[in-house]
């Protein structure tokens, strides 16, 4: 169901994406060619083999960096000093 806001432009319905198209759900209410706004919010949950490939991401990311100083690291009174 296409929910329409009667004091503004704004259309609400859901779409399927397949082969690099966005498909609505239900037929909207535009002229061929019409320029749009488009705000895509995934409505899946992510599965756990997602869930596994972005924490595996995430793991190899945080391996790659460096997070050691060259110079030392500053004392507690240094890092607590008000001036």
């Amino acid at each position: 169901m296409v929910r329409q806001d009667p004091n503004s432009r704004t259309q609400i319905t859901e779409a399927i994406y397949d082969g690099g198209v966005l498909r609505p759900a239900e037929r909207l209410n535009l002229r061929d060619h019409q320029r749009v706004r488009l705000i895509v919010q995934s409505l899946d949950t992510p599965n756990s083999q997602d869930r596994a490939a972005a924490v595996a991401r995430l793991r190899t990311g945080v391996a790659g960096m460096n997070f050691t100083s060259t110079n030392g690291y500053p004392s507690r009174d240094a890092l607590h000093e008000r001036g």
